[in-house]
């Protein structure tokens, strides 16, 4: 059974697979081989990809995209508070989870972050199951390199959702230094910084690549920060004109805003290869049209601290691989955004005019890493692939809390995965015989301001003077970057344990088992709405075969008036029920009527 690599990206999505000796980046439906992350819920049928896209602008309150700006994040999250605003769809809260509601079928549905992922990496799985020919399960899915627990493995649900068993994560940029890496083929040691500036989300990773072994030094980034943001940026500023030129406040007015920023991604697209773009929206609000346009410069102007944020995480990270930028070997651009001119400016010009290798496509390159990782996780057996040696390193700090609610560090950013390290904690309390244990990860000196992964306790202590009793932790992350934590009290040998999977705003098994079963009713619903499809495709087919072939048949004039009547019935009746649900049982009575009348 093959496996798939997938990108599930911001705003485009993207699925390859190692066969043959190479990675074949699979193309969809429509013969692109990006897919839009959107996912559209109309009356009678839903929507991914290209086709939801396209009902943005007419059905935007049922058409969901950035989703990945939403999975693994709370509703209080300032970021998600910010996002909301310019969104065509509503997020409501549900015990601090966003929550998405539509209107599908006629019916209220609220969906998580996690379901409507699931949705476009089902449309992953399919579009690879079409091209491969066979059933697809296991898979690698790609994240950020700074997505923290939560987000990781708000991703791995989505995933088990979708029907997949996901075999394996990897980081963004790492999986793109193994497209970069498995194309030249390296047999000198290089240092590769891979600047990975998507749609919503952006990460830098400096790699140590010989031949196929890649060892990452360092990684750093921004999971809020890419395409999307520059688009925000421009619809900020035409809102801002548009008030000024008509008075008229469109902030509120989310079929104006989702019509804006529909413009504004398509000039901000133009600006990479125009110093000009227009901006032109008819009847935006109160019967007034926007008639405006934007320069590069006035662009470039709006996002420069965006820009300079970027430039800034390169430094850092840098700084946390102990590399100077004199010895980085290569810059490899990966991400749609990176087609910015300005972005590539600021870089050539920080690596003192280094040529930026751009021999890798930027939409792709991270699909062909995950499928290349995918292979060799299962199998590896083939010569492209031998001796393949990948180690990556976790983005962020992972320690406890300690008395005074300081983070102890226990494994620092920026260590190479998998890995396992002891700690030693001592009781607090004259005849403790419990202790809660707490664990964060993050950079901050107070776990206040750092993530809360979760929580567990570990009792049966003997009771003894304060500093006596005596606690020994292992923290283990595997290759995926998922945490356990065990704890074993030294005299009883009494242990307890947690792997973080589970804390306060993800989900249960209970609710993945209870969503894998709807996205298995969507899938039959697909399948019917397909099936029913097909079959009014036939019967329209059919009528008009019948149509062309009277003038060429012998046939009395009452047999021609007969077939002709019946043929206008069926087309008009296809015509009325085209959108309304049709039982396929009336579709095939309907085919043998006019069967029966061309026969006979």
């Amino acid at each position: 059974m093959p496996t798939i690599g997938i990108d599930l990206g911001t705003t485009n999505s993207c699925v390859a697979a190692f066969r043959n000796g190479r990675v074949e980046i699979i193309a969809n439906d429509r013969g692109n081989r990006v897919t839009p992350s959107y996912v559209s819920f109309t009356m009678d049928e839903r929507l991914v990809g290209e086709a939801a896209k396209e009902d943005v602008t007419s059905n935007y309150t049922n058409t969901l995209c950035q989703i990945k700006r939403l999975i693994g994040r709370t509703y209080d999250d300032p970021s998600v508070q910010a996002d909301t605003k310019l969104w065509g769809f509503s997020v409501i809260d549900d015990d601090n989870k966003p929550k998405i509601p539509v209107i599908h079928s006629y019916k209220s549905n609220i969906f998580c972050p996690e379901q409507i992922s699931a949705m476009v990496l089902e449309e992953m799985k399919n579009t690879a199951e079409a091209f491969l020919g066979e059933t697809v399960t296991d898979a690698v899915i790609t994240v950020p390199a700074y997505f923290n627990d939560a987000q990781r493995k708000a991703t791995r649900d989505a995933g088990e959702i979708a029907g997949l068993n996901v075999i394996g994560m990897i980081n963004e940029p790492t999986a793109a230094a193994v497209a970069y890496g498995l194309d030249r083929q390296c047999k000198s040691e290089r240092n590769v910084l891979i600047f990975d500036l998507g749609g919503g989300t952006f990460d830098v990773t400096i790699v140590e690549i010989k031949g196929r072994k890649f060892f990452v030094k360092a990684t750093g980034g921004d999971t809020h920060l890419g395409g999307e943001d520059f688009d925000n940026k421009l619809v900020e500023h035409f809102i801002s004109e548009f008030k000024q030129q008509h008075g008229e406040n469109i902030s509120d007015n989310k079929r104006a805003l989702n019509r804006l920023r529909v413009v504004c991604e398509e000039a901000k697209r133009k600006l990479s290869s125009s110093t000009q773009a227009k901006v032109q929206v008819d009847a935006l609000q109160g019967g007034y049209d926007l008639r405006s346009g934007i320069s590069r410069a006035k662009f470039e102007n709006l996002n420069f601290d965006y820009f300079k944020r970027t430039l800034d995480t390169v430094k850092n990270t840098l700084t946390d691989s102990g590399i100077e930028k004199e010895n980085i070997d290569d810059v490899v651009l990966v991400g749609g955004s990176t087609r910015i001119p300005k972005i590539r400016e600021m870089l050539e010009k920080f690596f003192d005019y280094m040529e930026l290798k751009r021999t890798i496509n930027p939409d792709e390159a991270v699909a062909y890493g995950a499928a290349a990782y995918a292979f060799s996780l299962v199998t590896g057996k083939d010569t492209v692939m031998e001796e393949f040696v990948l180690q990556d390193v976790i983005p962020l700090s992972i320690g406890i809390e300690n008395k005074s609610r300081e983070m102890g560090v226990i494994i620092p950013r920026n260590t190479t995965i998998p890995t396992k390290k002891w700690n030693n904690r001592q009781t607090l309390k004259d005849n403790q015989e419990k202790m809660i244990l707490k664990i964060f990860e993050g950079e901050r000196a107070l776990t206040k301001e750092n993530h809360f992964l979760g929580a567990f306790t570990i009792s049966g202590i003997p009771p003894a003077p304060r500093k006596e009793g005596k606690v020994r932790v292992l923290f283990e992350i595997n290759a995926s970057g998922i945490l356990h934590v065990k704890a074993i009290e030294k005299i009883t040998g009494n242990s307890s344990e947690i792997t973080i999977a589970r804390d306060k705003g993800r989900l249960s098994e209970r609710e993945i088992k209870q969503m894998v079963r709807e996205a298995e009713k969507f899938r039959q619903k697909d399948e019917e709405l397909k099936q029913r499809s097909k079959a009014m495709n036939a019967l329209e087919d059919f009528a008009y075969s019948v149509k062309d072939k009277m003038s060429q048949k012998y046939l009395t004039t009452r047999q021609k008036e007969s077939l002709m009547s019946k043929v206008t019935e069926i087309l008009h009746w296809l015509d009325i029920n085209k959108k309304e649900p049709v039982e396929m049982s009336h579709l095939e009575a309907k085919k043998k009527e006019l069967e029966q009348l061309w026969n006979d």
